[in-house]
């Protein structure tokens, strides 16, 4: 019997590398993110290599859409096995204290309001059928601080925080709970934090090799593979060349 995947934030970076993944290995894939063409090219790409796909098209910050969308899926879909919560930002990296409230609203309704709205109308289900898995993504920024990340790293210690959370909660009810943060992964998250400036991007990952999609994908699959009675709480993934949050061993040009 096949098994169903949710993915948030899949139009782009682990999301979609993540999708790819699993639908790869077997599973249903349910994909969700804001932009409606670059969730077409990934449902029919999902298509093509023989995957049954739903791409919902919402806001994870709207709590109105989240709970319209996921408390009325086919029937088919209902039954998710996997939620993936990947939809998540940068967005500004000032001092606090020139810090800009837009940016700060939209980490904190992307990174913490938006991953509980899709998780309590998806844990229900898991919590009727007595079964599920539940993986967030979190941030080495959820571990520890660095320097101007502020309210970034808040929302993702808050996440680091839920997860705990979650895994009280939903400990009776047979659903595993896992948690894994990437260090630097070259996605679009710098172009994001930085409002489109690429060339201030593509700094954040000049002179080592960093992280991409596929390996934090690699990891997800991981942790899904694993045996009933296994959970991966909590995984910490690095480039080598990554020792904190904020230490790089810078040894090339790109």
């Amino acid at each position: 019997m096949k098994k169903i995947a949710l993915i948030t934030g899949a139009t782009s970076g682990i999301g979609e590398a993540a999708a790819l993944k699993l639908g790869k290995n077997g599973f249903d894939i349910i994909i969700s993110g804001r932009r409606q063409e670059r969730l077409d090219k990934l449902k029919k790409s999902l298509e093509e290599g023989g995957t049954p796909v739903l791409a919902l098209c919402f806001d994870v910050r709207n709590e109105e859409e989240v709970r319209s969308m996921l408390t009325h899926l086919p029937s088919e879909w209902r039954d998710v096995d996997i939620l993936v919560n990947n939809a998540g930002l940068a967005s500004g990296l000032e001092p606090l204290q020139q810090g800009d409230t837009i940016d700060w609203n939209r980490m904190i309704d992307t990174n913490v309001k938006g991953l509980l709205y899709v998780t309590q109308c998806i844990s229900q289900g898991m919590v009727a059928r007595k079964g599920g898995h539940i993986i967030n993504i979190g941030s080495i920024a959820g571990k520890e601080v660095y320097p101007n990340g502020n309210v970034y790293c808040a929302t993702k210690h808050a996440v680091d925080a839920l997860t705990k959370g979650m895994r009280f909660d939903l400990l009776p009810h047979n659903i595993k709970v896992t948690q894994i943060c990437p260090g630097a992964v070259e996605t679009e998250f710098s172009i994001v934090r930085f409002h489109g400036d690429k060339s201030r991007a593509d700094k954040v990952y000049e002179g080592y090799e960093c992280l991409v999609a596929d390996d934090i994908a690699e990891c997800i699959w991981f942790v899904v593979s694993r045996p009933p009675h296994v959970n991966i709480n909590d995984m910490v993934v690095m480039p080598t060349a990554q020792a904190s949050a904020s230490v790089f061993h810078k040894y090339r040009e790109r």
